[in-house]
């Protein structure tokens, strides 16, 4: 079933009467060019009356939810990369509620990739031989409806630095791992202040080398990335590695395009990964074209995910036959740098499952 809300944490919840607090260090000084970002999001869209009008479309029309229990979240600059009166958007697909949600499917679950099993501590989820995931902040800039998180309990993991000590004491224990993800919700929701402290607490750890941060905000909030995240991210003795999430070529434009150049030229491997996703990217033309304009801003194509069967996403799912074959024509066309792995996440197993070598 869908989220209930207190499952997820409205960002707007998050974000204090004086956004100066938001991103503070100790002794309440605000980071300088923090506070576009804050800005930003606490403008952001949070109905789907709002979302329609905006766009000029009749909600009705779309069968749409009109109180869902996910709730709606779209920055603006997001929003203005949609098409105004077009209904098929692939980007509004992304992040309107619409009934098929409501809908029980068989084999879609809350868990799907079996994130509860594999947390060891408060906030740390230990799925991947080398890796400690660390759920660093619960809330998100947009809240895509295919999100395999959406009913995770954000609100059961640390607030306080002091709270995540049992998370980093395991890490630190733990001599197989050398990298760790920050992930979430969305790590960058994490003020630049909070996060030099817990990168300062990894890097006390000798065996850890580098830090992944996997983040869709500079897709869907592109202010994020500014001088202060970049200092932050560079000024680290572990190796930074960025991986942005974009499933559709149009959310690589404008504003979005320079936050990613600004990552790229400041020397950071930066990789996208995709999710497979119904009426959004299950086309050659718009897999071809978000593929090559990732490596146009000097990103990798990393990963396109067959969907997690998160419950209220089964509208979005492709069969992994045409999954397999668009890979396949891929292949046949672009580069081979330019071809993501075709991979699926199975709850209990170490690693991404490729598909290519499952199915063929």
């Amino acid at each position: 079933m869908p989220a209930t809300p207190q499952m997820l944490p409205d960002p707007s919840s998050l974000i204090p009467a004086s956004v100066t607090d938001f991103d503070a260090d100790a002794s309440g000084t605000t980071l300088a060019g923090s506070k576009a970002w804050q800005q930003d999001l606490k403008h952001a869209i949070r109905s789907v009356s709002v979302l329609c009008e905006r766009l000029g479309i009749d909600p009705q029309e779309l069968k749409c939810s009109g109180s869902p229990a996910f709730p709606v979240l779209v920055p603006e600059s997001f929003l203005k990369r949609m098409k105004h009166g077009d209904r098929d958007d692939p980007l509004l697909r992304q992040v309107l509620p619409v009934s098929d949600e409501e809908e029980l499917v068989a084999g879609f679950q809350a868990d799907p990739v079996g994130d509860l099993h594999a947390r060891t501590e408060n906030g740390l989820l230990q799925k991947y031989n080398s890796r400690g995931l660390l759920i660093l902040n619960g809330a998100c800039a947009v809240h895509c409806r295919y999100c395999f998180r959406r009913e995770y309990p954000y609100s059961d993991e640390p607030k306080s630095l002091e709270d995540w000590e049992p998370a980093f004491a395991a890490i630190e224990s733990d001599r197989s791992l050398d990298e760790v993800i920050l992930s979430g919700g969305d790590p960058l929701m994490t003020g630049d202040s909070r996060l030099q402290q817990v990168l300062n607490r990894l890097e006390r750890i000798k065996h850890i080398q580098r830090v992944r941060v996997h983040s869709r905000l500079p897709i869907v909030l592109p202010s994020r990335v500014n001088s202060s995240l970049l200092k932050v991210l560079t000024s680290t003795r572990l190796q930074p590695v960025f991986v942005v999430h974009a499933n559709h070529p149009s959310e690589l434009v404008d504003d979005c395009a320079d936050s990613l150049q600004k990552l790229v030229r400041s020397g950071i491997p930066v990789l996208n990964q995709a999710v497979l996703l119904k009426g959004v990217n299950d086309s050659f033309a718009a897999l071809s074209e978000l593929c090559l304009r990732c490596v146009n801003l000097g990103v990798m194509p990393y990963y396109l995910h067959q969907l997690d069967r998160v419950s209220g996403a089964a509208h979005f799912e492709v069969p992994v036959e045409v999954g397999l074959r668009l890979i396949g024509q891929l292949r046949e066309h672009l580069p081979g740098y330019a071809v993501p792995k075709y991979v699926q996440e199975i709850a209990g197993k170490r690693s991404k499952t490729p598909l290519v070598e499952k199915y063929t």
